[in-house]
């Protein structure tokens, strides 16, 4: 838990693949969430142009700059897919969210030196740690 709690202090990039721009979703809640607390989000859905007044990207391997965390909001049997589009970006923490977990992803990410969370919401985690956050 310390080691996660770090690594997140040391984050700055969250990119969310699968990002909604509806507000009532939870993908949209999380990452207006994740903004308003000072992270840089970076909006993954090939379907817009911007969501939360940020440029949207069609895809990870899009993204120039870095990514600390991957949050992903897909269903678990799209996470090889996009761990391949990971692998490349190097992020700190790749972050399943609630009902997402593939353990064959978990054991490849892990492996590469990448930090897995699976079947947890970030928000949630942040929130409820925020102390030991700050």
């Amino acid at each position: 838990m310390d080691e996660l709690l770090n690594l997140i202090k040391e984050s700055k990039n969250i990119a969310i693949v699968g990002i909604s721009n509806d507000p009532e979703k939870p993908s949209y809640r999380v990452a207006e969430y994740l903004k308003n607390n000072g992270f840089r989000i970076i909006p993954i859905n090939p379907k817009y142009d911007t969501v939360l007044g940020e440029r949207c990207y069609k895809s990870l391997t899009e993204v120039e700059e870095n990514i600390d965390i991957i949050d992903v909001f897909r269903r678990s049997e799209d996470i090889p897919e996009i761990v391949e589009e990971a692998l490349k970006k190097r992020p700190k923490i790749f972050w399943m969210q609630l009902g997402i977990e593939n353990s064959e992803a978990k054991k490849m990410l892990e492996q590469n030196g990448i930090y897995v969370v699976q079947n947890l919401c970030l928000k949630i985690f942040h929130s409820s740690n925020r102390e030991k956050l700050l």
